[in-house]
C-alpha cells in the first residue's frame, strides 16, 4: 500500500492514520471501517464544522468518559463534523451478551430511530472482548457513582471556582507558567466536570423503562406531564426548581419586566448561548451587543414564560390527579419513580451548564496562549497537544495553520451531512451528487441512486421520534439559525435540523416543532415537553421535505408530521 493514497481529491492520507491528514485538517473517521454513524447528541451540542482544537479537547475527554470496547473510540471525526460510532456500542452490548434486538432498542433509545432494514455493521471480536467489556463496564460505573456523589458540590462551587481559574488565566504572564497551569489545574477541571456530566446522563436508561410503561398505562400526553420536572408536586418529594436549560429564557423574562439586570443576567447565564461548546465562538458575556439585541427581540414579541410553566404545572398535577384516581395502589410506586427520574433530570440539566461554564474555560486558555504567543485566534486551527507544543516554544505545528483554515472553510460550505451515515462517506462526492438525500447515507447502496439507503421515504408523512406529546396543524416556518427567529410568528411550526439552548426564546412562540436531529433527551425534547409544546425531532430529512409556509399536522405521541398541502 502507497503511504499516500488519493481518494477522490478530497485529501490525502497517511500510512499511520489513513483518514487524517494533519497537514491540512482533513479527518475522516468513516473510512476507518464500515461502522454505522450518527451525529444525534454531538451534532446538537456542535452543529457546525469543528476548529482542530475543539475537536483534539473533545475527543481527548469524551473517550475517557465512555469508553468501553479497548482498542476503538466511541466518537469520530466525518469531514470536520463530530460522530458517535454506533457499531461500537452495538458491539460492547452484544459482548456482553444481548442479542441484536435489544441493543438496538437501547441505541436507538439513547440516540436516535433506526431504519428498520438497514443493519448495525459490529466489530470483529475474540471471545475474550465480554470480559474486557465488563471489566470497562464496572469499572465506568464506578467512577460514575464516585462522580454523582460530587455533583452537589460541583454544582455549587463551579461557578465560583471557573471565575477564579480564568482570573488566573487572564493574570499568567509567562507561556511556561500557561503551560503548566493548563496541567495542574485546567485540564483536571474539565475532566471532573466531564465525568460528572457523563455519570448525570447515564439515567437515560431508568427514564426510557420508566416512560414505555406509564404510557402504556396513561398515554403518552399524560406521561409527558407526569415526566416535566414541572410535576414535581407541591411539598412533594425532593425535587424543586426547574430545568436549567429554561434559566436564560427565564432570566431574559426577568430582564425584560425589570426584575434582574444585566450584570446578574451576565453572571448567571452568559455562558450559554449557540453552539456552546466550540471553543472558537465567544459566549454571549463576551459579545456586547448579543444581550441587547436578545432584550430587543423578547420586548418586540414578548411572551410570559411565567405564564406558560404556569398553565403547564396545572396540568402536570392534574395528570398526577388521574394516575391516582385511575390506579390507586399503583400511584404512590409511580409517584416514587417519576420523583427519582425528574431528580435526575434536574441534575443532569444542571450539570450540562456547568460543563459548558467548564468549556468557557478551556476558551479563555486558548484565547490567553494566543496572546502570548502572538497567534491570537491562529490557535484554535492547533490541535490542543500542539498548542501545548507552542507554549514550550516548540513552533512545527504552526505551519499548517494556512492549509487548515481553508479546509474549514471548504468543509463549511457544504451542507449538513446525514445524521446516519454507514459505511465510507466521501462529503465532497456526497455534495456533488445530484439527488442526494440529506437524512441517511449507505455506501452499500449504489451511489448514483438518489435512494442511496434502505427504505423508502413515505409520501406525504415524516416520521421521528416521539418527544413530546399533542396534536398541532399549522403552518411551517423554516429557520437555519437563531439569529433568524424573528421571522417566526406567533403559533407557527419551527422546522430547523436541530436546537441548542439559544433556539430557547423562540419555542415560546412556535405551536410544535420539528427537528431533523434529536433524541428523547435532545434539547429540542426536553424544552418541548416542558413547555407543553408537541415536538416530533430526529426526523433526518424535514428540512428538506419541508418549506416555509407549508401546512402541516404535527402528532408528537405518535412522532409523524403530515404533510397537508402536498
Amino acid at each position: 500500500m502507497h503511504c499516500e493514497i488519493d481518494f477522490l481529491n478530497e485529501f490525502k492520507v497517511d500510512c499511520k492514520h489513513p483518514w487524517h491528514n494533519p497537514a491540512t485538517g482533513e479527518w475522516n473517521d468513516s473510512l476507518a471501517g464500515d461502522y454505522l454513524w450518527t451525529n444525534v447528541n454531538f451534532g446538537e451540542a456542535m452543529p457546525g464544522v469543528l476548529t482542530p482544537l475543539t475537536w483534539s479537547v473533545t475527543q481527548h475527554i469524551y473517550e475517557s468518559c465512555t469508553n468501553l470496547l479497548p482498542g476503538f473510540n466511541n466518537s469520530g471525526n466525518i469531514g470536520g463534523r463530530a460522530y458517535l460510532n454506533l457499531s461500537v456500542s452495538a458491539s460492547a452490548f452484544r459482548a456482553l451478551g444481548l442479542n441484536k434486538k435489544v441493543a438496538r432498542r437501547m441505541l436507538e433509545g439513547m440516540f436516535t430511530l433506526i431504519p428498520e432494514d438497514m443493519e448495525i455493521p459490529t466489530v470483529p471480536l475474540s471471545k475474550w472482548s465480554g470480559v474486557a467489556v465488563l471489566c470497562n463496564l464496572l469499572k465506568l460505573l464506578f467512577r460514575y457513582t464516585l462522580a454523582l456523589k460530587k455533583l452537589p458540590r460541583y454544582l455549587d462551587g463551579n461557578p465560583g471556582l471557573c471565575m477564579g481559574l480564568k482570573e488566573r488565566i487572564q493574570a499568567t504572564n509567562s507561556k511556561v507558567d500557561l503551560n503548566s497551569l493548563w496541567h495542574q489545574e485546567i485540564e483536571p477541571h474539565l475532566f471532573h466536570g466531564a465525568w460528572i456530566y457523563v455519570a448525570s446522563a447515564s439515567s437515560v436508561f431508568y427514564t426510557g423503562k420508566l416512560r414505555r410503561e406509564l404510557t402504556v398505562l396513561v398515554g403518552a400526553e399524560d406521561t409527558d406531564r407526569l415526566m416535566s420536572s414541572l410535576g414535581n408536586g407541591s411539598g412533594t418529594g425532593d425535587v424543586s426548581g426547574i430545568l436549567a436549560s429554561l434559566g436564560p429564557v427565564l432570566g431574559m423574562d426577568m430582564v425584560a419586566s425589570g426584575e434582574m439586570d444585566r450584570s446578574a443576567y451576565m453572571s448567571q447565564y452568559g455562558h450559554r448561548g449557540p453552539n456552546e461548546f466550540e471553543l472558537s465562538v465567544p459566549r454571549p458575556a463576551e459579545d456586547p451587543g448579543w444581550f441587547d439585541e436578545q432584550v430587543a427581540l423578547f420586548e418586540k414579541t414578548p411572551a410570559n414564560v411565567k405564564v406558560l410553566l404556569s398553565a403547564q404545572r396545572a396540568e402536570s398535577a392534574a395528570a398526577r390527579d388521574r394516575l391516582q384516581a385511575g390506579y390507586p395502589r399503583r400511584a404512590p410506586s409511580f409517584r416514587q419513580r417519576i420523583y427519582k427520574v425528574i431528580s435526575q433530570n434536574l441534575q443532569r440539566e444542571a450539570a450540562r451548564s456547568e460543563y459548558t461554564r467548564d468549556r468557557w474555560l478551556a476558551r479563555s486558555f486558548a484565547l490567553r496562549a494566543g496572546q502570548l504567543s502572538g497567534l491570537r485566534d491562529d490557535v484554535f486551527f492547533l490541535t490542543i497537544e500542539e498548542l501545548l507544543d507552542v507554549l514550550s516554544g516548540n513552533m512545527a505545528s504552526l505551519r499548517y495553520i494556512p492549509a487548515r483554515k481553508e479546509t474549514l472553510e471548504k468543509y463549511s460550505a457544504l451542507p449538513p451531512y446525514p445524521p446516519l451515515i454507514q459505511g465510507h462517506f466521501y462529503p465532497f462526492q456526497w455534495a456533488a451528487e445530484p439527488g442526494r438525500r440529506n437524512d441517511i447515507y449507505n455506501d452499500h447502496a449504489p451511489v448514483s441512486s438518489a435512494m442511496n439507503c434502505p427504505g423508502n421515504i413515505e409520501k406525504g408523512v415524516i416520521r421521528g421520534s416521539a418527544v413530546s406529546s399533542g396534536r398541532v396543524e399549522g403552518v411551517v416556518r423554516c429557520l437555519n439559525h437563531p439569529g433568524d427567529g424573528n421571522q417566526l410568528q406567533q403559533g407557527e411550526i419551527l422546522v430547523t435540523a436541530q436546537t441548542d439552548i439559544a433556539w430557547t426564546p423562540l419555542f415560546l412562540r412556535a405551536a410544535a416543532i420539528v427537528t431533523d436531529v434529536g433524541a428523547p433527551l435532545s434539547h429540542a425534547a426536553i424544552i418541548a415537553r416542558e413547555l407543553g409544546i408537541p415536538a416530533v425531532v430526529g426526523c433526518s430529512n424535514a428540512t428538506v421535505r419541508l418549506h416555509t409556509g407549508d401546512r402541516v399536522l404535527v402528532d408528537g405521541g405518535k412522532g409523524i408530521v403530515v404533510i397537508l398541502n402536498q
